[in-house]
């Protein structure tokens, strides 16, 4: 299998003008083939493959000089390799269409080969030995090693490792849990435990808006400017890490203490265009928290499953499977009119996903259902809303209330 291991790492003032002229240079090739690929596209109906891009380096070199001396040959060729893999992603579905790079976000460069990481240092080509903080150990061959530079300033060395270890066979005999979140908490799990995210946007809104005013104040093009949006981008980065860290533990929690993880499919780039919740959504990160969730899962054998984001899974009752037309998102608990059960929404909510990823299991469906009728055989639906134990006002889209 192949893991990814990231480390801190702090190059010398030498290092990291070299670092500069080796990012402009893969940035400035991957942009140059990006813009020739969609021309070639829009004159011939045809696009470049990974071969073609290759073949342009030695002329391109003989051109600009300066490429030649800026970067390892060898990054160069990880950019035309990683720009037909984008292609690839988007045609296939798995991706947006690739961007151009600008020099004002995070930049980066990769080492194919000929990258040794020892105890306190990482050895590149070229400009040798730069200190790094190698936090964790690992046994496997490495096979890429990609250094990148925030906006803040910090400059972070991943290293892709091959551990010679077949990916586990997926077994489904153990615990199942059914997840669903929110804003109001973060998680709720089938099992009844609600968790509350740290709310880093929030937490750290007055100082960022303190630096934002700072930068606004200075001239444009000044050193002064460009000392203010590094302290700026050290907020942004501090937000980051704080919610990285909190999706990474509770993550690692839920997988461990459960063999099958059931979650919702939900349309987060549709939910963001509500721009009462879209900072909210934003600040809780809710994809890369499933995608946590899936990596994590894979890597040891275990079962993550979504189902359809059209499940009823907030209106059915879970006792009795009695479903309501209708529930605005001012209740929060609910009884059922057909068993009596009061029923949490959020609670009920996770164990109905739960429920439906294990009919998936027994039907021996491992993909997420369509989106068209998604009601199960056998579900009740009636016309009466349940009794609300709970009720607010009518619901109003800017409410910041979590759950379905």
């Amino acid at each position: 299998m192949h893991k990814a291991y990231k480390f801190r790492i702090y190059p010398n003032a030498q290092q990291q003008q070299y670092f500069a002229g080796a990012f402009g240079c893969c940035r400035w090739f991957w942009n140059y083939s990006l813009n020739l690929c969609q021309v070639t596209y829009k004159e011939t109906g045809k696009g470049l493959n990974r071969a073609a891009i290759q073949g342009m380096l030695p002329a391109l070199k003989v051109e600009y000089p300066w490429l030649k001396k800026g970067a390892y040959s060898q990054s160069l060729q990880v950019t035309a390799l990683n720009l037909s893999t984008a292609f690839k992603n988007f045609f296939e579905q798995r991706g947006g269409f690739p961007s151009f790079k600008s020099k004002h976000d995070r930049q980066s460069v990769s080492y194919p080969q000929n990258v040794t990481v020892l105890d306190n240092t990482i050895k590149f080509p070229i400009i040798g030995e730069i200190k790094a903080k190698i936090h964790r150990k690992y046994d496997g061959e490495v096979k890429t090693v990609t250094v990148s530079q925030n906006r803040d300033g910090s400059y972070f060395a991943s290293v892709l490792v091959d551990d010679g270890i077949d990916t586990p066979e997926v077994n489904t005999e153990g615990k199942a849990i059914g997840l669903d979140v929110g804003l109001t908490d973060f998680l709720v799990t089938s099992d009844g435990s609600k968790h509350k995210h740290p709310r880093a946007t929030a937490k750290y809104a007055k100082n960022l808006k303190r630096k934002q005013q700072k930068l606004s104040r200075k001239v444009k093009g000044s050193n002064r400017r460009s000392k203010a949006r590094k302290l700026v981008a050290k907020v942004n980065s501090k937000i980051k890490r704080v919610r990285e860290d909190f999706l990474h533990k509770l993550s690692r929690k839920i997988v461990n203490e459960n063999q099958v993880i059931v979650v919702e499919n939900l349309n987060i780039k549709g939910m963001v265009r509500n721009h009462c919740l879209a900072k909210a959504i934003s600040d809780a990160g809710w994809g890369m928290f499933t995608t946590m969730l899936k990596y994590k899962a894979e890597l040891i054998g275990k079962v993550y499953l979504e189902i359809d984001r059209f499940f009823p899974s907030s209106k059915t009752c879970n006792h009795c499977l009695f479903k309501v037309s209708d529930m605005n998102l001012t209740i929060r608990e609910w009884k059922c009119l057909q068993c009596e059960a009061v029923n949490d929404r959020d609670i009920n909510a996770a164990k109905n996903i739960r429920d439906e990823g294990l009919r998936f299991l027994a039907l021996g469906i491992s993909a997420t259902a369509s989106g068209r009728n998604v009601s199960q055989p056998g579900r009740i639906s009636v016309l009466s809303d349940a009794v609300a134990v709970e009720a607010g006002s009518s619901h109003h889209s800017c409410t910041q209330l979590g759950g379905e």
